[in-house]
């Protein structure tokens, strides 16, 4: 009998804005990269960086010899999952019909849970 493994999934968290860009290029980058290699990614949106689930903020986050936030966030939301934290969005007064098209928003028992299963990795930037 052949042992079979579970997928590896990866949920990626990150609490940073534009206000520390190298930690939040960082997560989006990894989530990116994981993406393109064919794993199942999580990508949550916490704190200030809650503010990149709106059309056009991701391009707010420059930073030299990286790739743009936008289209990292983009590769994200097309093979991903991205998910803006419900209290995040809430205190800044974000709602399900302003956020970009993809983006669900959610709260601790859907990241626990996504980080509970059998073959996660997080990581939290």
């Amino acid at each position: 009998m052949t042992e079979t493994t579970s997928p590896r999934s990866l949920v990626v968290k990150t609490t940073a804005g534009t206000e520390r860009p190298e930690a939040t290029n960082q997560a989006l980058t990894v989530a990116a990269a994981a993406v393109a290699s064919g794993v199942d990614v999580s990508l949550w949106l916490t704190g200030e960086s809650a503010w990149f689930a709106l059309p056009g903020r991701a391009a707010d986050l420059e930073l030299e010899h990286a790739a743009p936030a936008a289209d990292l966030l983009e590769a994200v939301l097309a093979a991903g999952t991205v998910t803006l934290c419900t209290q995040c969005a809430a205190r800044r007064g974000i709602g399900p019909d302003d956020v970009v098209p993809g983006v669900r928003i959610a709260g601790a028992p859907v990241f626990v849970e996504e980080t509970l299963r059998p073959g996660a990795q997080a990581l939290v930037y």
